[in-house]
């Protein structure tokens, strides 16, 4: 059985950005979703980000709230 926790933290490093929190702060605030743009189609993605953010969300996998998560925090007022 799978113990592994998943937050936002370990979504990072599973999609290869570095996951210090000062480090997600910065992600945050220099990236933004546009109305209407969904969060696998962001253009600050690459190819293998891309494909795990669709997995996740297709499958509704176990990272799927962290992903919806990232996806609401990256949707500015």
């Amino acid at each position: 059985m799978e113990t592994f926790q998943h937050d936002l933290t370990h979504l990072f490093e599973q999609l290869g950005l570095a996951s210090d929190q000062q480090a997600i702060e910065h992600f945050l605030t220099s990236h933004c979703l546009v109305d209407g743009q969904s969060l696998v189609d962001a253009p600050f993605w690459n190819t293998a980000q891309r494909a795990f953010i669709h997995e996740a969300l297709q499958e509704d996998a176990d990272w799927a709230e962290q992903v919806d998560t990232l996806d609401a925090l990256l949707r500015k007022s």
